[in-house]
């Protein structure tokens, strides 16, 4: 049985505010860089940079990591190369889901290798069964589930809702 926990309206407003919080904490930065996990990642990432540039002044930059969600490991992770910034620049990843964290720890690999100032990691939910010492910085919601549940993040006709299932 799927239970509705978020609406598209409530989704834009968590966003928002996360948009609003990301500025905040990277205030005197000239340019953001999303960095947006494939998949659902992308439509949270989408939302979240058309906040930020209503917001500030700031460059934002947007990068893919396509990553295997099913079984990251250093070997899977792909940057998009095509897109330059500087590694003074915050780099905020943003996915759907913060469950384990596995995903999230291979995601940061290729920033690591270029000595980056700051990585941050924004997620729409949370739900705290971490396997890797790492927590977000700017989450949407959080989630106390058992571990058979499952949280999807659905978008469809532009619009995103969040079930527990």
């Amino acid at each position: 049985m799927k239970t509705q926990i978020l609406n598209h309206q409530q989704v834009l407003q968590i966003l928002k505010r996360m948009a609003f919080q990301i500025v905040e904490r990277n205030f005197d930065a000239k340019e953001i860089v999303i960095a947006h996990i494939s998949g659902q990642g992308k439509a949270v990432a989408n939302l979240l940079e058309k906040f930020l540039v209503e917001i500030t002044k700031q460059k934002i930059t947007r990068l893919t990591i396509q990553i295997d969600k099913s079984s990251p490991s250093a070997d899977n992770v792909i940057l998009d190369a095509t897109v330059k910034f500087k590694d003074s620049s915050p780099i905020v990843l943003v996915d759907d889901v913060l469950n384990s964290g596995r995903t999230m720890v291979y995601a940061m690999l290729p920033f690591l290798e270029r000595r980056v100032s700051k990585i941050q990691i924004a997620v729409l939910v949370d739900r705290s069964y971490k396997s890797f010492p790492l927590e977000a910085n700017f989450i949407g919601t959080s989630l106390s589930t058992t571990l058979q549940e499952h949280v999807s993040v659905i978008y469809q006709k532009g619009k995103i809702s969040v079930f527990l299932e």
